[in-house]
């Protein structure tokens, strides 16, 4: 080997970033030792020379590994582990070697080389980063990170546990297997919207689970950059609310909704009524009103009882929601009257509807009453019209309606209301 050559490997060993030690075969005693060798140990290459380097081991070097390590040296094998050492001021590290056998020309053993890493910073990050996600997935609500293109990479035990699809499952699709189909796109275009600006979005869901049920979860989405600021992934933490919703809207139907006929209750209705006023304003849109009320209902109670009253006024309730489209809202009013309220209709259409109505609830036949018939009042809303003027005028057709001999419906004059 020339002597450019072995300078070469000289500088090399000097310089090298790992730490390279070299022990003679027998003693395993060592020979040399490079500056970064020394600068992970704290001992000086004259400390170390002619010692072994049982010296660095400590009472957490794992002794599986050290075993491991005499058996290779004494069949002369490769070797690789990592281990707990000890620095010359008590300190410890994690460091991570390998040693190989050295021959000479005559292939007889001479010394061994090891080349170590102190991988302790390596190995903290890890088991941080470890720890970290088994506190994601120990979390009771549900977490799902995605990357910058909004594929899922992981999802928390609890995501699995309340939108029933699995790690497997989620991990590779995007959020959208969620979509309940409730929200517009303007929901959605704040939502990109927000995250495209680096800001958070924060929002009640309605999200669909894999079997297809509903549930409400009160969720927020982060974006999440590197050390340049740019965005590589997203985070999502959600609460399911849906039992808080539940109490909610069933507090909400208790206030607003009719206990006997499940219908709207006046309170419920007269901000139905409000809105739909104010909706066809703003668009110009027609809005009409029915006010129904049972004929000689007080009869009814009378001569049959309540429970019976209750009865009829239940299937008029059912015959007026079946009467109607989806979006029309029906109310109990009070007593046996009743309001439909019409968004988006014509006077002649109302009209159309109500003679429905009355023939509807004309043929129909109760097992113990018997014949019933409904009289109505009609009106549409008029320019600059309040809410009570519009209810006024119908509620006067009504008792035209009933003065005219009942079973019938009548159309609101203007201004009849005042």
């Amino acid at each position: 080997m020339s002597t450019s050559t072995l300078q070469l490997l000289q500088a090399a060993f000097l310089q090298s970033w790992n730490a390279i030690v070299i022990t003679d075969a027998k003693g395993l005693q060592v020979e040399f030792a490079n500056p970064a060798f020394c600068a992970m140990t704290g001992y000086t290459m004259e400390e170390l020379q002619g010692r072994t380097l049982r010296m660095l081991q400590g009472p957490d070097t794992d002794r599986a590994v050290i075993e491991h390590l005499h058996q290779c040296l004494n069949e002369a094998r490769y070797f690789e582990g990592t281990a707990t050492n000890y620095r010359k001021d008590g300190s410890s590290y994690l460091v991570h070697w390998n040693i190989s056998p050295v021959r000479g020309d005559d292939g007889a053993l001479t010394h061994f080389i090891s080349v170590q890493q102190d991988v302790s910073a390596y190995i903290q990050s890890e088991r941080k980063n470890r720890l970290l996600a088994r506190a994601l997935d120990a979390a009771s609500d549900p977490v799902m990170l995605t990357d910058a293109a909004g594929r899922i990479i992981f999802v928390n035990t609890a995501f699995s546990h309340v939108t029933g699809y699995g790690a497997d499952e989620a991990v590779g699709a995007t959020p959208a297997v969620l979509r309940s189909g409730l929200h517009d796109e303007a929901f959605y275009s704040a939502l990109y919207r927000s995250l495209a600006e680096g800001r958070d979005f924060r929002a009640t869901f309605v999200n669909r689970r894999r079997d297809g049920s509903l549930f409400h979860a009160e969720q927020s989405i982060s974006p999440v950059c590197d050390e340049r600021g740019q965005v590589t992934h997203y985070v999502s933490v959600s609460k399911d609310i849906s039992e808080r919703v539940s109490k909610e809207q069933a507090l909400l139907d208790a206030a607003t909704r009719d206990p006997l006929t499940g219908l709207h209750n006046r309170r419920g209705g007269e901000k139905i009524l409000a809105e739909a006023q104010a909706d066809a304003r703003k668009h110009g849109r027609p809005l009409s009103l029915l006010v129904c009320d049972i004929d000689h209902f007080k009869r009814v109670n009378d001569r049959f009882g309540h429970p019976v009253g209750d009865r009829v006024l239940r299937d008029v309730a059912c015959m007026l929601r079946l009467a109607v489209r989806s979006r029309d809202a029906v109310i109990r009013w009070g007593g046996e009257e009743f309001v439909i309220v019409l968004d988006s209709c014509t006077e002649a259409r109302a009209a159309e509807l109500a003679e429905r109505i009355r023939g509807r609830v004309d043929a129909h036949r109760d097992a113990e009453v018997g014949a019933l018939t409904l009289s109505m009042g009609l009106a549409t809303l008029l320019g600059g019209e309040t809410v009570q003027q519009l209810v006024g005028r119908a509620d006067a057709a009504l008792y035209d309606a009933k003065r005219g001999g009942r079973n019938r419906w009548s159309v609101a004059r203007p201004g009849s209301g005042d």
